[in-house]
């Protein structure tokens, strides 16, 4: 799989030499840029300038305060970034607790996805057609607090200090069913990233243009109007329309034990993960019993072609 190198910086680093890191095979960089309603990284404007004079695909991040005001914290980011944010530019939420929790409060899930939905309006009306995307965790994934179809740059850090060919050698990464667009694989000695996209096609998505946006990046919905025909033609209703994932896998398509175990075989090679996939199972075979987030959360691991993988299995019934 294609894919390009990219780093993300704050206060904590100093002044980097963006030419010779892009001669290094560096496309991208991401700098911070502010957090809550006031606070402005002391580095950002150095940081930014040089990303975008070296040539590489610029962007910028927000540490996000659920607990305040979302409107205050968007105008803090936008005012911060304004300056630099020209077409190509992409625009992050960095969505993550501190480790006493004081910038989450009390917030419920539902709460918090809210705020970063707002927050990701408010942005993107500011910067029209412009990349707005969310950097959060598992955790925050698994307490609902990303909201769906939003590119994800996420963090986990299975080897400690790494370079990018590491990250490039192994399998593209899937958190609680969501494909990630963007990987940030270690913070030593400094943060590293790799986009699952080659140079041009990461040039491309940036400047707002998703015909080569990776394919593994799924919404909650999934056109199936090119497969449905073929494999349940008599289904006028379905015909070239979007759906909901969930309701294609929990209806009675799936109406036997075998189509359950092929599905299962499916969502598996993709990497969903078995626990909830064995549920899976269960409740297509037994006709009920997972909920409907849980289907989601399965389905949203398996690409278009992959549905029409199951539609073949399907078939052999």
């Amino acid at each position: 799989m294609a894919t390009s190198r990219g780093m993300d910086v704050s206060a904590y680093q100093g002044v980097q030499d963006w030419q010779a890191l892009r001669a290094k095979g560096v496309v991208f960089a991401f700098a911070k840029a502010s957090e809550g309603q006031r606070s402005r990284d002391a580095r950002f404007d150095t940081h930014i300038a040089g990303i975008i004079k070296a040539g590489l695909v610029p962007g910028a991040y927000h540490f996000a305060w659920p607990t305040q005001d979302v409107a205050k914290e968007a105008a803090n980011y936008i005012g911060a970034v304004r300056p630099y944010a020209k077409a190509g530019f992409v625009h992050w939420l960095d969505l993550e607790a501190y480790s006493d929790g004081r910038n989450y409060g009390s917030r419920t899930g539902p709460q918090i996805r809210a705020w970063v939905s707002e927050w990701l309006r408010l942005v993107a009306a500011a910067f029209p057609g412009q990349r707005c995307g969310v950097y959060t965790s598992a955790d925050d994934i698994a307490r609902g607090h990303l909201p769906a179809g939003v590119p994800l740059w996420f963090p986990r850090y299975p080897w400690g200090a790494a370079d990018w060919a590491r990250a490039e050698a192994a399998a593209q990464t899937l958190v609680h069913g969501r494909s990630v667009l963007f990987w940030q694989f270690t913070s030593q000695p400094y943060d590293r990233n790799i986009a699952y996209l080659s140079e041009a096609a990461l040039r491309a998505w940036a400047a707002g243009d998703s015909s080569e946006e990776n394919e593994m990046q799924l919404s909650d919905q999934i056109k199936l109007g090119d497969w449905i025909p073929k494999y349940w033609p008599k289904d006028q209703g379905l015909q070239d329309k979007k759906i909901p994932v969930d309701v294609a896998l929990g209806s009675g398509y799936a109406h036997s034990r075998k189509a359950a175990e092929n599905t299962v075989k499916i969502l598996a090679q993709l990497g969903a993960q078995q626990a909830t996939i064995d549920k899976l199972v269960d409740a297509l075979a037994a006709g009920g019993g997972l909920t409907a987030a849980e289907i989601k959360a399965a389905a949203e691991a398996g690409a278009q072609a992959a549905l029409a993988q199951l539609g073949d299995k399907l078939q052999e019934d």
